[in-house]
Formats: structure tokens, sequence, C-alpha cells
């Protein structure tokens, strides 16, 4: 339904990744949020509000009157499926067409405001912000545990002042958290482990096993729940799935030290998965819907419950630092992103949104997100090599090294002492 429509924002530099698509499934909400109730939200720079039928029906519509472009948010609803705008009294259908005009019979045939493809599936209200005929449900990102009996689990939704490519950066690349979670989940492995990468033009995946640890206290009580009198080393695994542009998935688990869980026998572990959904809001803050499922003890709420305020512990850790990293983007305009071997999954992901961007917008695909490809790829060697020449003390003590790709190919620089700093979280 055409109708106000809010234009998208002009595309800014690298560093404040104005990057995200709008033919996409967003989770604007978790279900029990939409009720017979009016919900303000803004989802890639489009004002809408939501609300529910009598007939339990989820709803997006432009949060704009097509009279005076007053926002409908601040009317009430009317009937079973009608929505009042405060100002003047126009009603809406959930389709977004005008049924009724105060003073006159006539309803004007372009009174409309423009309704959004809604979809409900894995306990999310997923609104799709672009082109209403390419909104195809099989497009949402699978997140089945979040509501099968196979699973138990429950989630947040956070308001995180930074940009939601920056929380996806930050769950490619779990090596931070021997740093910003050290008294949780943390291990000094994460950062000495080697991972995998592999991708398609909508997915990333990133794979890290670490072998005979000692189980950080999060993964040894969890672990404890199903093997109480269990003390030894375990086999731990982050399995990191995403589906662009904005869903990351993470298969995680530890399990006791040699019982076959990196061939696939899991039966002597636990095993949970990390459920992440970012919504951009704006070019710099966006909603971060997340649940922790498991597949141990399910009748038992207390655990559920435990982890649930637990993951909540952690994820407050990484917003402080995600909100300190985006004040620093904007206070040093322009500046570019040095990329460390870890970044290999991150650098993927961006050459998928980019890639729809593209398609979006009608440019040049290929010449676009083969320079984000070439500069993927040769990242990893060139950080690679530099980091063995400066094991070898053959560096020029620089503070950082990043890979660059210049007439396509791929060259180290020295990171210099102004602008941000990457510290490899």
């Amino acid at each position: 339904m055409s109708g106000p429509i809010q234009s998208p924002a002009a595309p800014t530099g690298h560093a404040t990744f104005r990057h995200f698509p709008l033919n996409a499934w967003y989770a604007a909400a978790w279900d029990h949020e939409v009720g017979r109730n009016l919900l303000s939200k803004t989802i890639a720079n489009r004002p809408i509000v939501m609300y529910r039928t009598t007939k339990g029906r989820p709803v997006a519509l432009a949060d704009a009157c097509w009279h005076r472009l007053a926002p409908l948010s601040m009317g009430k609803l009317r009937g079973e499926d009608e929505i009042m705008c405060g100002y003047h009294g126009i009603c809406y259908d959930a389709d977004g067409r005008a049924t009724f005009m105060p003073a006159q019979e006539t309803i004007n045939p372009s009174a409309t405001v423009h309704s959004y493809p809604v979809v409900e599936k894995y306990r999310y209200v997923w609104v799709w912000t672009g082109d209403p005929a390419l909104a195809d449900p099989d497009l949402i990102p699978d997140l089945y545990m979040n509501d099968s009996p196979d699973w138990a689990g429950d989630g947040r939704t956070i308001h995180v002042n930074c940009s939601y490519q920056l929380i996806i950066d930050n769950l490619m690349d779990l090596t931070h958290e021997q740093f910003v979670h050290g008294a949780s989940i943390g291990h000094e492995s994460l950062s000495e482990s080697d991972f995998e990468v592999t991708h398609t033009d909508r997915t990333v995946t990133v794979t890290k096993w670490m072998l005979g640890i000692d189980a950080p206290p999060f993964w040894k009580r969890n672990l404890q729940d199903r093997f109480p009198d269990y003390e030894g080393p375990v086999d731990r695994w982050q399995i990191i799935r995403y589906t662009a542009p904005s869903t990351v998935a993470i298969d995680v688990g530890v399990a006791k030290a040699g019982t076959g869980a990196p061939e696939g026998d899991r039966s002597q572990g636990v095993t949970g998965t990390v459920i992440n959904t970012m919504t951009p809001e704006t070019d710099s803050t966006c909603f971060y819907l997340w649940a922790f499922a498991r597949d141990w003890c399910l009748d038992k709420q207390v655990i559920t419950t435990r982890l649930r305020e637990g993951v909540s512990g952690v994820f407050f850790e990484d917003e402080v630092m995600l909100e300190a990293q985006q004040r620093g983007i904007e206070a040093n305009p322009g500046y570019d992103f040095y990329n460390l071997n870890i970044d290999a999954g991150s650098m993927w992901t961006r050459r998928a949104v980019q890639r729809m961007i593209d398609a979006e917008l009608g440019t040049d695909v290929e010449e676009t997100t083969e320079k984000a490809a070439d500069a993927a790829v040769a990242m990893s060697s060139a950080t690679e090599a530099a980091n063995a020449a400066d094991a070898n003390g053959a560096t020029d003590g620089g503070t950082g090294l990043g890979a660059e790709v210049a007439r396509d190919v791929a060259r180290h620089r020295t990171q210099p002492t102004a602008g941000l700093m990457g510290r490899g979280f």
C-alpha cells in the first residue's frame, strides 16, 4: 500500500556504517510486545506503528497520517482492525486504507498510509521495510530453536546506541571474550586457537574448536547441571552462523574432553544457541533482540532464568564497549578500520550486506563487492605474514597492523598513533 514513507538517509562514510538494506526482514519486536496497543518503532530510519487486530493479526503501518503527517501512534485503536489518528480522527484499516474522514462521507481514494509486510515467526514479529513484492517469508533466518519443544530458553531486547553492524562485528569475532568477558566466558584459548571461515552470498560461518581446556566459570556450571561431579578438562566449540543482513546464531557448548564432540557426539556435553538478530533503527542506533536456548534440563525454569540473567550481564559488557566504539567513530570521521586475521568473518558479512544494497540501488554489484572480497581474502594472508614478521622482530614497532587493497594488490600498513586504535577486542 502506498502512502507516507520516510526516505532512507543518504549513505555516509565507511566508518559510520550507514549500510543496511531495505529489502530484508527485520525483527521488530518479540511477539508478546505486539498486542491491542500502539507500539511505536523506528526501523531502518522509518517510523512505524504496530498493533494486532482483534483476530490476532500483527499490523505495521507508516507512523504518519496521510492528512498532516501526525504520528498515528498518538491515536487509538477502533473496531476490529482500525487505527484512528489522534489529530483529526481519520481512520485506517490494517492494510493502510482510509475508512473514515470527519465531516464528510466521501473517502479520498488517495488517503492511504504504507502497510509493511509482517510475519510472526520464532517468537518474533518480522517487518519487511523494502519492496512489498519481494517480501518472501522463506528469507526469514532459521531460528527454530527459539520456539522448538526440543529447546528451552528466553531472551530480551537491548536498545544500543551504536550501528547494528558493530554488533555483528562483535559477534563474528569471539576472541574479544578473553578481554571483555574474562570473568565469565573468556579464556586465553580464544585467541590462541585456529578458526575456519566459510561463506556464501548471504551467509558466513566461523568455526572454532578449543580442545582439552579448563572450562571457564559459565560453562563449568552449565556442564555440571548434567554431570555434577565432573571437574576435568573440556572440548569447547563456537560455530557462528551469520545470515544477511543482521542475524547471527551461535552454536556454543562444552563436552567432556575426548568424548567425541568434534566428530559430532555431544552426548557428554551441553549445547546452547545464542540467538542474535539486530534491527537498525537509525544510522547509529539499533535494537538487539537476543535469546539463549539450550538442549539440557529443559524442564528447569531456574536454569532458564539463570542463563538469561547471566547472558544479560555479558551483553551489558558488550553494550558498554560498543557504544564507546560508536562515540570513537563519530569523533574520527573518515577513519578506515584496520583488520586482523580475527576480522575475516566480519569482512565477509560486510560484503554480503553491500551486495544487497548494490542490488537495491542498481549499482555495479560485482565492482563493489569483488573489491570487498579481494580485501577479505588478502587480509588474512597479509596479516599472517606481518604477524610472523613481527614475531621475528622485523617490524618498526607500530601499535597495530592492517591490510588494505590498492590496485588489486594487498599491502600492509603500519597503524598511525593518531585516530582510533585497533585493539583486537
